[in-house]
């Protein structure tokens, strides 16, 4: 069995993969004043409580835009895997052409999108990953990585606008029945997430505008699905691109 983990600035995604299917996904907060036995004691516990001997994890794979969790993750991890840790980074052969200015500089997370996206469609395209913050990243036809953009995700737009105005308070972020909100929470409802639909739609044109060779626009992360009702540019959501990318690595690098 397989470890995929895949650390964000919000949550860290676990996915346990055996053969060909991936049998479990765990989602834990991103911590980093988690120690190492701490990480330790919630992997047992996903383990246990899913009836699995943690004892047969054979290796594990992971991607962090968190430097700062890593020390405590990775040896917690190598308790159970030992030396049979791939970490995605610089050096680390992806089967992913990097063709930015500065490679180096570019998260983990997102190349790894790239490999699960062009692995399942292989063709050229746009990965939108919502999460803390939004990337928009094109894949080449040969599935190199070109670059993209990045923006403010749904939620830091949301705890901005309340943060910096003194009477508008917390909403949920769900879709509105109606554009033209009827109160203030309906209002701010719909200029964030009405509002957020038109900018993934203006990037995505402008994307496109740049490199006209993109055939689709494949979504995830947590927010994919609702985007994806109000979006037409979206074309496909896969909720486990991420875990997917980092096994697809793992088999380009020798596993």
């Amino acid at each position: 069995m397989m470890l995929l983990v895949d650390v964000g600035n919000t949550q860290t995604l676990l996915g346990l993969r055996q053969g060909d299917e991936l049998i479990k996904v765990w989602r834990m907060a991103t911590d980093v004043r988690r120690t190492a036995d701490e990480h330790r004691a919630f992997l047992r516990s996903c383990f246990d409580l899913s009836a699995i001997d943690i004892e047969h994890l054979e290796n594990a794979v992971v991607a962090s835009v968190v430097p700062e969790i890593q020390p405590a993750l990775f040896a917690a991890l190598r308790t159970f895997v030992g030396e049979r840790l791939l970490v995605v980074g610089p050096g680390v052969k992806t089967g992913v052409a990097i063709r930015v200015d500065q490679p180096k500089e570019v998260g983990a997370d997102r190349i790894v999108n790239a490999a699960g996206a062009f692995d399942l469609y292989g063709k050229p395209l746009i990965v939108v990953d919502f999460g803390t913050a939004a990337t928009f990243d094109v894949v080449a036809e040969d599935g190199a990585y070109l670059g993209g953009a990045i923006a403010p995700g749904l939620q830091a737009s949301h705890d901005a606008l309340v943060r910096r105005t003194s009477r508008l308070r917390r909403v949920e972020l769900i879709q509105p029945q109606r554009a033209i909100g009827r109160s203030t929470e309906e209002a701010m409802q719909s200029g964030i997430f009405y509002g957020y639909a038109g900018l993934i739609t203006g990037l995505v044109d402008r994307l496109r505008s740049e490199y006209p060779k993109i055939e689709m626009v494949v979504a995830t992360g947590g927010l994919a699905r609702p985007m994806a009702e109000i979006c037409d540019v979206i074309d496909a959501v896969e909720m486990d691109l991420t875990l997917h990318g980092l096994w697809c690595i793992w088999q380009r690098h020798g596993g």
